[in-house]
């Protein structure tokens, strides 16, 4: 009888065991292991191949339908670029042997080649440094890369490659930018060249700090040139790339018309904005050029949460969720992908009509600016508070959400 018992306490221990063991199983991945997932997928073949020397050989071109003929060639920095500028924050925590580690140490191994090989004249994966004046933007971004994480790129790289990209930089110096916000990616590699102690063109760093200042509207809005256009080029570049800049500018004591404080402040006040465009249901307006380029709306919602702390009124919670949801409507679509997980364009899968006449998917590397939160430890706030409700469901399921209305800054330092 005994016995009987005995084993009738086991085989229940076992059910309970397996019940507990199917739960566990069962439970969805958090959000951060969604965002790692994904920006390793979409970082994975650009950097494999680049760091092979294969991308230019493997990539999957797509081109706008309206493509204006220039050199195709321009496709492979943009994405190397963008997408540098997105994960290189990432890549500077430090070595663990989780899941997550394990994949951000690959994707750093890769990028370590793949910065070499960019610049290498003999690697067949040398990028275009001269030809169409597309490629100063692109430029910008991986001089932007190393700004963001540079013990995690830029020092870890030998120094002949170092002076490759410096001259690479200097030698974009005779591209005219257009005079909207192309004057910020002439003024981001001079940055980064004043940041690491070299020459820089202090004339074209003036002029970028004086005419986006001057192109300030009010209410966390610049306009991109003379015209103001409504889209998301104050996320895709304006607020970021003047923000940084501005930093270089104050640790190298060169003077400035705005200070970064009022600069954030700016771009917190923009962020306010943002946010309360993402509907309850986790969607966002597609309006204005670029549209294709994803979760880069989002840019500066990320990099505050990484770097500066969310404005008041938004909690790390709220954010966490509503980019998280926005994030898995978007890529939960089929067609973001073609079959060796290249990006595909479109907004929310494959639409190749909504592509700009500059646009091929190269560019759409874009969307990885959002994952800069990921350089956040799993113990910060961004990861570790509960998930909140966002503004726009609080506000259309009848709760109290924060009053809004203009913001003046003219008292910020």
């Amino acid at each position: 009888m005994k016995t009987r018992i005995i084993l009738l306490v086991v085989f229940s221990f076992c059910l309970l065991g397996d019940t507990f063991a199917k739960r566990k199983v069962e439970e969805p991945p958090s959000d951060r292991q969604q965002w790692a997932d994904l920006c390793y997928k979409i970082a994975q073949p650009i950097l494999e191949n680049m760091s092979k020397g294969e991308l230019q050989k493997n990539m999957q071109l797509e081109l706008s339908p309206t493509w204006d003929g220039r050199d195709k060639r321009v496709a492979y920095m943009e994405a190397f670029g963008r997408l540098m500028a997105g994960i290189s924050p990432w890549l500077s925590l430090p070595a663990d042997n989780t899941a997550e580690g394990q994949q951000r140490r690959q994707l750093q191994e890769w990028a370590l080649q793949a910065y070499k090989n960019a610049v290498d004249p003999q690697s067949p994966d040398y990028l275009l440094w001269e030809g169409p004046t597309q490629i100063l933007v692109d430029a910008a971004y991986i001089a932007e890369s190393f700004l963001r994480a540079p013990d995690a790129t830029w020092k870890l790289l030998d120094e002949v490659t170092r002076q490759r990209y410096i001259q690479c930089f200097k030698g974009l110096r005779i591209i005219r930018p257009a005079y909207n916000n192309w004057l910020l990616f002439r003024a981001m590699t001079e940055a980064f060249l004043l940041s690491i102690g070299e020459e820089a063109d202090r004339f074209a760093l003036t002029v970028a700090v004086n005419k986006l200042n001057e192109w300030y509207l009010s209410d966390g809005w610049y306009s991109d040139g003379p015209e103001f256009a409504l889209d998301y080029y104050n996320s895709y570049v304006i607020h970021p790339m003047y923000v940084e800049i501005l930093e270089v500018c104050k640790a190298k004591k060169f003077l400035t018309p705005v200070s970064t404080v009022l600069a954030i402040c700016r771009m917190q006040r923009f962020n306010v904005f943002i946010e309360r465009l993402i509907s309850p249901e986790g969607t966002y307006p597609a309006f204005g050029r670029s549209v294709i380029y994803r979760m880069g709306a989002f840019q500066t919602l990320a990099l505050a949460s990484w770097k500066y702390g969310l404005p008041e009124g938004l909690s790390n919670g709220q954010v966490r969720s509503a980019l998280s949801t926005v994030m898995r409507n978007m890529f939960s679509i089929e067609g973001n992908f073609d079959d060796k997980n290249f990006l595909r364009l479109g907004f929310a899968g494959h639409q190749p009509e909504l592509a700009n006449y500059y646009t091929n998917n190269g560019s759409l590397y874009m969307t990885t600016l959002v994952f800069m939160p990921l350089a956040l430890p799993v113990t910060h706030p961004f990861w570790s508070d509960q998930a909140a409700e966002w503004t726009s469901q609080k506000a259309w399921s009848g709760k109290p959400f924060p009053i809004d209305g203009h913001h003046s800054l003219r008292n910020e330092k």
